[in-house]
């Protein structure tokens, strides 16, 4: 018989003290702090005034934070951004939702159907990279120079990345997990709906924060081409007329919007993925 080789213990090891844990990232205690947030993002803002009232960088170039608040204030008392800001919503809130649910549908049969993922794949594959505001004027062709145009570029956009993060997501499931159903008899309708589609959510809902960004980026360029109203022609009107303030004002607005709906989608994530 082979004795066991001697393991000292831990006491030996290390002292009496304890060995610290080393996966610090897992302890509540290094949850995100929002107040470290807040923090560097109001030193930043001070040091910006401070070298805009001590001539450090000229107003004409970039103009200091209040200098953009008082913009924007007089942009809201007027009423400008308002009609801007509601014309942009409109456009983003439409394109978004009809790219995403052509995304969704496309995306899980793309993961379900062998034979839409032959023709489906490479298709996706060679359309994806090319830029969807270089398709704007083909789109004015079709369309016209009206909303028909804008929408159908917004939705291009919101398309492609929505259907890849569905694809993948539900073919990333485990494949036990999917095994395990089969080997209880659980109908082919049920394990879509009950294991594949809740399996890949984390994944779709990332495809879709980055569906946003992109949409809100070709927003911003479709108004600047072809649009009287909206955040992206008053961003390239205010530049054409050297109003940085306006044009920064803009840029902010731009910002709060990608925030409010970053947190909406937030708030989906949080709705549908209790489970976790």
């Amino acid at each position: 018989m082979i004795d066991a080789p001697y393991v000292a213990p831990v006491s030996s090891l290390a002292g009496s003290s304890p060995i610290p844990f080393r996966g610090a990232g897992f302890l509540p205690a290094d949850s995100p702090k929002p107040m470290l947030s807040w923090i560097a993002t109001m030193l930043v803002l001070c040091i910006w005034q401070i070298a805009s009232l001590l001539g450090w960088v000229s107003p004409t170039f970039l103009p200091g934070p209040i200098a953009i608040l008082s913009a924007l204030g007089d942009l809201a008392i007027s009423g400008k951004l308002w009609t801007d800001v509601s014309a942009s919503l409109v456009r983003i809130l439409v394109g978004w939702s009809l790219g995403t649910l052509a995304g969704l549908i496309i995306g899980i049969s793309l993961a379900l159907f062998a034979v839409a993922r032959s023709i489906g794949v490479p298709l996706i594959s060679a359309l994806f990279p090319v830029p969807k505001i270089a398709l704007l004027p083909l789109f004015i062709i079709w369309l016209g120079i009206g909303e028909g145009s804008k929408i159908f570029t917004l939705a291009l956009a919101a398309f492609f990345p929505t259907a890849i993060s569905t694809y993948t997501s539900i073919d990333s499931v485990p494949r036990n997990t999917i095994r395990m159903a089969q080997s209880f008899g659980v109908p082919i309708k049920s394990i879509i709906a009950r294991v594949l589609i809740p399996g890949a959510l984390p994944g779709i809902f990332s495809g879709m924060r980055i569906s946003t960004a992109l949409t809100l980026i070709v927003l911003v360029a479709a108004e600047m081409i072809g649009a009287n109203e909206g955040i992206g022609a008053f961003v390239i009107l205010s530049g054409t007329l050297m109003r940085s303030d306006q044009l920064l004002a803009g840029v902010v607005v731009l910002s709060i919007l990608g925030l409010l709906i970053g947190t909406g989608i937030s708030a989906l994530d949080r709705a549908f993925l209790k489970w976790r």
